[in-house]
């Protein structure tokens, strides 16, 4: 578009399209977060043509849930359903205004329960192969009773069209969070302060589990609630208030949804060994705590040939960029094909335990490595771009 001389022309106002459903007759209304962020006024279209202005309550950015309001009485609304009754396999039925296209339904099953996405772990989302679009973000899932059992979200693709893979907040968590917004205008959430990972094959051998299952604890955080319950890196969270956690993923929702300063009880395997502890539940901060920091390298440092890696001790700089202790660890400088590389070791990993023996330095990191089994896994913790997680090391020779 041409602009006008010395200066061009005022920018445009943009515009957002999304969907809601009404919940109460005196005019409450969800949708999604990411539909009113930033908005300077919504406006909310009924299926009478009439159109009203909303008040914003409050917006849940980690839930993608924002409550609105409307000034009205004797509205029409929706039969809640649950989302906890809800079955793979189940067709469901979304209705929004996809491209603007305002009442459309499209149809299709529930395709899986409780998937968390990279952005959003502690959603536990709806997966299903209904059509979405845009327009219908915050828009009601149906099941064949009429209820809503979900609050449609977003998809997943590669080309930015619909690909069969559609995501919905499950209800009764869009429910917790409303109630939590009308109370006080924000969400709190539970939280522990570890960095969790799956259990794999190889991870549970090195563990002496008999089989693959629960939550990793990677790293635990400084001041947390899981420092003061005595958590450390290399337990395995098995369960949560008795709830069993298959995979790693199934954790977040369940400490999210637990009120701030409640005692759970956490059963975890370390060493071999199963025990309960006691933790006191805390407030998830605002930020993320795990940020990524990159490494810089100062110096390659000598090569372990049994494992094809190059590793140095960390210098005050490196410590202090990447927040480790002021001793221990090695800094991995280079990875050649061999064992590390296909445990999944990068340059600027900091390797901090090898199957329980904390790494001095980059000479300890030498010794220990030529005392290692081979044909067994053993457990290396690393320390990668802010956070920690555990590998599973496999010698040949």
């Amino acid at each position: 578009m041409p602009q006008a001389p010395g200066g061009g022309q005022p920018p445009a106002e943009s515009m957002s399209l999304g969907s809601g459903f009404i919940i109460s007759s005196d005019g409450y209304v969800i949708t999604n977060h990411h539909v009113i962020k930033d908005a300077e006024e919504v406006v909310v279209r009924l299926q009478d043509r009439r159109e009203l202005v909303a008040k914003i309550i409050g917006s849940d950015k980690r839930s993608d849930i924002a409550l609105l309001k409307l000034e009205a009485k004797d509205l029409p609304v929706v039969k809640l359903g649950s989302s906890e009754s809800l079955k793979v396999g189940e067709w469901v039925l979304a209705i929004g205004s996809p491209f603007g296209f305002d009442h459309s339904a499209t149809a299709g099953i529930v395709s899986a329960k409780g998937r968390s996405l990279p952005s959003d772990n502690y959603i536990p989302f709806i997966q299903t192969d209904v059509a979405i679009n845009p327009g219908n973000s915050g828009g009601p899932l149906f099941n064949l009773q009429g209820e809503v059992v979900g609050v449609n979200s977003q998809i997943y693709s590669r080309t930015g069209g619909f690909m069969g893979l559609s995501f919905a907040i499950p209800v009764d968590v869009a429910m917790s969070v409303v109630e939590q917004l009308k109370a006080g205008g924000k969400v709190s959430r539970g939280w522990l302060g570890v960095q969790i990972q799956d259990v794999t094959r190889e991870l549970a051998e090195s563990f002496g589990m008999k089989k693959p299952q629960g939550a990793l604890v990677a790293r635990v955080l400084p001041n947390s609630p899981a420092q003061a319950a005595g958590l450390q890196p290399g337990d395995v969270i098995e369960a949560f208030n008795d709830r069993e956690i298959p995979i790693s993923s199934a954790l977040p929702p369940m400490v999210g949804a637990t009120k701030i300063g409640e005692t759970a009880t956490l059963r975890v395997v370390r060493q071999g060994k199963s025990q309960n502890i006691q933790i006191k539940i805390g407030m998830l901060p605002d930020e993320d705590p795990l940020a990524p920091k990159d490494p810089k390298e100062e110096s390659k440092g000598g090569l372990l040939p049994r494992i094809n890696l190059q590793a140095t001790t960390p210098n005050d700089a490196q410590r202090a960029q990447l927040e480790l202790p002021k001793t221990g660890g090695a800094l991995v400088t280079g990875v050649k094909p061999g064992p590390a590389a296909d445990a999944g070791i990068r340059p600027g990993d900091v390797i901090l335990s090898v199957q329980d023996q904390t790494i001095r330095d980059a000479k300890h990191l030498e010794e220990v490595v030529k005392t290692l089994p081979k044909d067994k896994s053993v457990a290396l913790l690393v320390h990668r771009r802010g956070g920690s997680q555990f590998l599973a090391l496999k010698l040949k020779d």
